[in-house]
């Protein structure tokens, strides 16, 4: 099944997500597509804030990635993303050698040079904008979109806050399954009570 699931490094709910989707994918023969969705765009935190320095680094990060789809290379986004979360959430770092990052997951550490790069706003903004087409704007991430019965559907979530063992894992994508593929299924909700868990780094 193929599985598009748009993230922004920056995201703690998104990153335990991407993890259990992770975990869940070879149980259920996924091949998931990582999409960008920029928070610093989406949310336009305010300039000076905390906030807004850490969603434009992460901005950054998505531009490499960008750039790496350009180069075909797209089956490395799970690694590159993978080790870019590594360093924010599980390290607390969000000043590392991107180049260096790009190298261990073995791809051109020119990529890098996207960081600065301007030009891939407009891609990461057509992402942005397949994303959010399928959810409507009043969501966050991650957003996720399968083929249905009736066509691609997207929803935001599912929001969790741990890394589940396997077995209550697949229940729940097979649970997402069977309510987005349900035909006029929109939404489940509750107040969040309880901050994301960062899985140790042996499990990412």
């Amino acid at each position: 099944m193929h599985v598009e699931f748009w993230v922004d490094p920056l995201c703690p709910f998104c990153w335990v997500t991407s993890r259990w989707i992770r975990e869940v994918a070879p149980h259920r023969d996924l091949e998931i597509d990582w999409r960008s969705i920029s928070l610093l765009v989406k949310n336009q935190p305010e300039l000076g804030s905390e906030y807004h320095e850490k969603a434009t680094i992460t901005h950054g990060l998505l531009r490499v990635m960008e750039s790496v789809r350009a180069a075909g290379e797209a089956a490395k986004l799970d690694a590159l993303y993978t080790e870019f979360g590594r360093y924010i959430h599980s390290r607390k770092e969000f000043d590392f050698d991107v180049a260096a990052v790009l190298t261990e997951v073995e791809l051109d550490a020119s990529h890098g040079a996207a960081v600065d790069d301007t030009s891939w706003d407009s891609v990461i903004q057509t992402s942005m904008d397949e994303g959010l087409g399928l959810t409507g704007d009043d969501v966050g991430t991650p957003i996720i979109a399968i083929e249905a019965p009736h066509g691609k559907v997207g929803i935001f979530g599912p929001v969790i806050t741990k890394v589940l063992d396997i077995e209550p894992s697949l229940k729940l994508w097979d649970a997402y399954v069977a309510m987005v593929s349900t035909e006029g299924f929109f939404e489940i909700k509750r107040t969040r009570s309880e901050a994301p868990v960062m899985p140790p780094e042996d499990r990412i």
